[in-house]
């Protein structure tokens, strides 16, 4: 009797194994791995990759809260990497069968070293090579992209990074979206009035470390005679040379800004009440600084 329960009992637990619910068509297999931290805890968010041995990606995706991800795919070849901010990527290569599980078990990321800082001192926006660039919505549905072909900017890098500052100088009249009727009317005292008010202008003296390569610059914002505090949540790249051999830093950073906040408010409406502008701005920068002089 015992032997019959205990054997129905197995017979239960192997019919509701997870791997029993994922279905897979005749020709493919399932590739599973979870995905830990040094400490053994689960990364969660890990971004994967699966591509075939000509280098395209098949699938992708995150993990689970577990670290875990389960992908079905065709039988064959293929190559994994996981990536996580913070760690150093994991690549890997797994042979799928049909009808089959092929599992890399767990997968443990090496804390990543983090990227050497710029040396303390004056630095300055390399223009050439940096962009400021924006995002607006149109009529509820497009994108409008567009740019400032000219500004400038410095930082004093100090020995303690955090007690750092900055300050950027743009040319409000070189706002460039491709269309010269828009551009004129962005200028005109609807928008930015670059009459009245010729350039726009950052400073801050606030650079706070959010962990890994993830910063927050926090500082003043000047525009339309309107100054506002604005925090650009920052990720720094990293040094490099140039062509020259010339040091370099790089970052990227953005942020968002509502017009009303400036009193930028010009605002038309079209027939069934949609605005022809969104009434937010998002702002994208590619920065590389080099040593000043």
């Amino acid at each position: 009797m015992f032997g019959r329960l205990m054997g129905n009992r197995t017979n239960r637990v192997q019919r509701t194994s997870p791997l029993a619910a994922v279905r897979t068509p005749p020709d493919a297999g399932v590739l599973s791995c979870r995905v830990l931290d040094p400490v053994n805890q689960p990364v969660t968010n890990a971004e994967f990759a699966v591509s075939d041995t000509m280098g395209r990606t098949v699938v992708g995706g995150g993990t689970d809260p577990y670290g875990s991800f389960v992908t079905t795919v065709p039988a064959g070849e293929y190559r994994l990497a996981v990536s996580a901010e913070g760690f150093t990527p994991y690549r890997a290569t797994a042979q799928v069968g049909e009808n089959c599980l092929a599992s890399l078990g767990d997968v443990t990321l090496q804390v990543a070293r983090p990227p050497e800082l710029p040396a303390p001192g004056d630095w300055e926006i390399e223009p050439t090579h940096s962009s400021i660039g924006f995002t607006a919505r149109h009529i509820g549905l497009a994108r409008i992209h567009g740019r400032f072909n000219s500004f400038a900017g410095a930082v004093r890098m100090a020995e303690q990074v955090e007690r750092s500052a900055m300050h950027v100088v743009i040319d409000a009249a070189t706002i460039d979206t491709g269309v010269r009727m828009r551009d004129d009317h962005l200028r005109s005292a609807d928008f930015l009035d670059v009459q009245r008010f010729p350039t726009l202008e950052f400073y801050s003296d606030r650079f706070v470390h959010r962990g890994g390569t993830r910063w927050a610059v926090t500082g003043a914002l000047s525009l339309h005679g309107v100054t506002r505090t604005v925090t650009l949540g920052t990720e720094y790249l990293g040094l490099g040379n140039g062509m020259e051999g010339e040091v370099r830093a790089a970052c990227r950073a953005t942020t968002e800004l509502h017009r009303d906040d400036f009193t930028v408010s010009w605002q038309t409406m079209l027939a069934r009440g949609i605005a022809v502008v969104g009434p937010s701005i998002r702002v994208d920068l590619d920065v590389q600084i080099v040593p000043k002089g």
